[in-house]
């Protein structure tokens, strides 16, 4: 079948920096991009990727070897979107006549009027359901609750970005496993500059104010290694002010919050002259940053629960991200055990390449146009 497939990829949604979906965002351009540029090294395919999208994202999917179709609505409307993934994008596809439509947002629609693909990144709002009833608006939880279950349940293929995942999505949505292919999440290659040193040693954390994210957790296991450190290093904490942690004092001795790096190359020489990364997250669909760290040669402290373990490997030191004690005891190590930590950096760097985008690319492909 491969060279006589039509494919939509619906990204109307996909808004840069709008709610909170800026990971989603990133793997639909990267994923646009590398199909793309497959497309227009095969000359003798008869493939056709189709890109739907808005006026918000032309710069980032309208590139050489797909059609950039911009649909003229506004995707910052709930009810336009809400409207557009139910009913509109599956009649707009039929028109285009496709073969397949790839939901990259993890919504499928409910006419099913073609073959639909749909990429669900996490079940992280059933997490909330259970543990954090009333964060959310929870009408709008539970909308979202039975979209992810329709969409895994009937789609004709779920993509998924782990294993942890996969199970997730078993056991929520009561999906066929048959029906559930697991590719990885691919990085953006980060380039190993020579950043100044900050003239100062410091743990770095990457967390925000959703409680999922743990950042009262960071700040609880910090304020423990500063007990039982013979020399306790500051804490710099991305992601979130501190402002609205319930129970934390902003003011805690040794830690410096920062809201959102909003440049790259900051964020970056922030994590690469760091002497230890933390992540302390307790429900994630993949974990970017850790990966980042790993790129940028930091030894990585992590937590050991949801996709986190399946990501960074044996390349990280894991730890219950719920008990300070050790927390604090993997803080001190990477921190003065330089023969460690040495070693964790090595392993991060070569735990980074199994995520990259050929072979990310390589999965989607065989997926998307190989499989009947």
């Amino acid at each position: 079948m491969e060279g006589q497939m039509k494919l939509v990829i619906d990204c109307f949604k996909q808004v840069k920096g709008a709610g909170k979906s800026i990971g989603i965002y990133n793997l639909a351009r990267h994923l646009v991009w590398e199909l793309a540029g497959k497309q227009n090294a095969k000359q003798s395919s008869q493939n056709e990727i189709i890109v739907l999208g808005n006026s918000y994202n032309r710069k980032d999917f309208d590139v050489a070897g797909v059609t950039y179709i911009e649909i003229k609505k506004n995707p910052l409307s709930k009810l336009t979107c809400i409207r557009w993934e139910l009913f509109d994008v599956s009649l707009f596809a039929r028109k285009l006549g496709a073969d397949k439509v790839l939901f990259v947002r993890g919504y499928a629609s409910m006419l099913h009027l073609t073959k639909e693909y749909v990429i669900i990144h996490d079940m992280i709002p059933f997490y909330y359901h259970e543990h954090f009833k009333g964060y959310f608006n929870r009408l709008e939880n539970f909308y979202i609750m039975r979209r992810l279950k329709a969409s895994a349940k009937h789609a004709d293929k779920v993509i998924t970005i782990s294993e942890a995942s996969k199970r997730d999505i078993m056991k929520y949505a009561h999906a066929d496993e048959k029906r559930i292919t697991v590719i990885h999440n691919g990085y953006t290659p980060i380039k190993r500059e020579v950043y100044a040193a900050d003239g100062e040693d410091y743990i770095i954390a990457v967390t925000s104010k959703l409680p999922h994210k743990n950042a009262v957790g960071i700040a609880k296991a910090y304020m423990h290694y500063r007990k039982i450190a013979q020399h306790p290093l500051p804490l710099v904490v991305i992601g979130t002010d501190g402002a609205q942690l319930e129970g934390i004092d902003k003011e805690l001795q040794g830690i410096t919050w920062i809201g959102y790096v909003e440049r790259d190359e900051e964020l970056h020489r922030l994590l690469h002259n760091a002497k230890a990364f933390l992540f302390l997250s307790v429900a994630e669909g993949f974990g970017f940053p850790p990966i980042e760290a790993m790129q940028l040669e930091t030894p990585v402290v992590c937590s050991n629960m949801s996709s986190l373990p399946e990501v960074v490997g044996d390349a990280a030191l894991l730890v219950n991200p719920h008990d300070v004690q050790e927390v604090a005891q993997a803080l001190i190590r990477v921190t003065t055990d330089s023969a460690y930590a040495k070693t964790l950096v090595e392993k991060g760097l070569r735990n980074a390449e199994r995520f990259n985008w050929d072979k990310t690319g390589e999965k989607y492909r065989e997926v998307l146009f190989d499989e009947v």
